[in-house]
């Protein structure tokens, strides 16, 4: 950009030799960098010791300040002996970090625990309204800049569309978004034309009618891409929980305790829950694609997102979860 010379292939080799350092030396660190809790055994550690991203080691009465050389997990919502809350109270005192292993767990999972809802998470589940107008920019700004790839993109997979099976290329639906609203979700279509009055069903169930170019632009999300224009329109969010549609949503309402907490941010084009666990196809799977949701919000942030976005092309290239 500033015209000084130099060579391509020195910047491409040079990124490449990095990665490969940054990648092996991020295994060789990774043990020492594991997270060191010590444990006042009122709950199963070994549930926590199996992540193997921490190591949970258990305290002996008495308790000692001197024992712990980490930081201090303990389950906050059982019984604890006077000596033990002391402790606590003690550790606090000594600028030692006190974790609840609930946390911990919903740390390691990635998901939150929603029979704990009522009580970790009263407020918590409020976006930051700053990162949010933020947010709404940069996916903006993404989505702009790659229109000169995208747009192209989408006009093949239309004409393609067109060829394959009559009908329009579009597919348009009711979708419940933020705060419970319905919004027109725009997707390709990767089915022949649904008969009219036909029941609402998990795309699981449709797959006889998956047609050649659906299968493809599935499996590699191409048909997500017209929901582009949803983002633009403040509709959308390039990450958050997907949309499902209304008779679904009531449905689950009735089922599953909270559900209603999703709507509390702008639905995505991806998400925590897509990247991790993949599609949803029943009211199990779909409670747990909740907890995943919940704790997206929970903790939104902008790494998080950035996240996801890996997680995202590494879901593009592999295919999970599509259906």
């Amino acid at each position: 950009m500033t015209r000084i010379e130099y060579s391509r292939s020195t910047l491409l080799y040079g990124a490449i030799l990095c990665f490969i350092w940054f990648y092996i030396t991020a295994l060789l660190r990774q043990e020492s960098q594991r997270l060191v809790l010590f444990a006042i055994p009122n709950f199963d550690i070994n549930s926590l010791n199996q992540k193997g991203r921490v190591r949970v080691i258990e305290l002996k009465a008495p308790y000692e300040i001197s024992d712990i050389k980490g930081s201090l997990v303990v389950d906050l919502h059982r019984n604890l002996s006077p000596d033990a809350e002391k402790f606590i109270a003690d550790c606090s005192l000594n600028n030692i970090a006190v974790f609840h292993a609930e946390s911990i767990r919903e740390m390691l999972e990635g998901k939150v625990q929603t029979k704990h809802l009522m009580e970790n998470a009263i407020g918590s589940l409020q976006p930051n309204p700053l990162y949010m107008t933020f947010k709404r920019i940069w996916e903006s700004l993404i989505i702009i800049v790659t229109f000169p790839i995208t747009l192209p993109i989408m006009a093949i997979t239309a004409i393609l569309i067109k060829l394959e099976n009559p009908g329009p290329a579009m597919f348009i639906q009711e979708r419940v978004g933020q705060g419970g609203n319905l919004f027109r979700i725009y997707k390709f279509r990767s089915m022949t034309i649904k008969e009219a009055g036909a029941e609402d069903k998990f795309a699981t169930a449709e797959q006889a009618r998956v047609t050649k170019v659906g299968k493809f632009i599935r499996k590699f999300r191409i048909d997500e891409l017209p929901q582009f224009f949803n983002v633009l329109k403040g509709e959308m969010a390039l990450i958050g929980p997907r949309p499902e549609q209304d008779s679904f949503v009531k449905q689950f309402e009735k089922e599953i305790p909270f559900y209603g907490y999703r709507h509390m941010v702008k639905p995505g084009i991806t998400g925590w829950a897509q990247v991790v666990q993949g599609y949803a196809d029943d009211t199990e799977s779909t409670s747990e694609k909740l907890a995943h949701d919940l704790y997206y919000i929970k903790n939104l942030s902008f790494w998080l997102d950035i996240n996801i976005v890996f997680k995202t092309i590494r879901t593009m290239l592999t295919g999970f979860g599509a259906q």
